[in-house]
């Protein structure tokens, strides 16, 4: 057993290594973007299914209320939150279109789309990154190794290069907290500056 729990905890560190020594620079760069894009009214929608999901719901969270500093709220939502809205649009339309009929409504051009799929292949996902294109969203994605297809629909595409779930998992909600620190850090101390 404990190797197991030894195993786990390498391949993390291993993986959050490799992956943010990678693409230090393009988080920066998203970070910056989220705050200008909250700088001029404009607002993050998330989602994601599963455990993307919830990391869609953290993330969220974070904004709306704070992460590490005493701050006004941002606006971010998370598409998956509102199980009246998921389930009437699943029933009388699809499931594919869950967050394809909440983006039509909530965004607006300008705004900014974080899409989240450990395998890349979702199809509510892949659908909602079209039509949030189609309206004008700066599109970001969170996929793992066989996201090909996912990175390709995104501006920014950040690809955790593994196939083990739960290790992409860990890296996706890391980056969206060093995502959240990074934006407040712009907003509330360096524009203070």
């Amino acid at each position: 057993m404990k190797e197991l729990i030894d195993r786990a905890v390498k391949d993390s560190i291993a993986l959050k290594e490799a992956f943010f020594s990678e693409n230090s620079e393009s988080i920066i760069e998203v970070s910056r973007l989220i705050a200008d894009t909250f700088n001029e009214g404009g607002k993050l929608l998330l989602f994601g299914n599963g455990g993307s999901a919830t990391d869609a719901s953290h993330i969220a969270a974070e904004f709306v209320n704070r992460f590490k500093r005493e701050r006004p709220g941002l606006p971010a939502i998370a598409l998956n939150t509102d199980m009246a809205v998921i389930t009437s649009i699943a029933n009388d339309y699809d499931y594919s279109e869950v967050f394809v009929r909440q983006l039509r409504s909530l965004a607006t051009e300008g705004d900014i789309a974080i899409a989240i799929s450990t395998s890349g292949g979702s199809k509510n996902v892949l659908k909602a990154m079209d039509a949030a294109r189609k309206k004008g969203l700066t599109v970001i994605a969170f996929t793992g190794g066989k996201g090909k297809r996912m990175a390709a629909k995104a501006k920014y595409a950040f690809v955790v290069p593994s196939t083990d779930t739960p290790r992409i998992q860990e890296v996706h909600i890391t980056l969206g907290h060093i995502i959240c620190e990074l934006v407040e850090k712009i907003l509330f101390e360096l524009a203070a500056k």
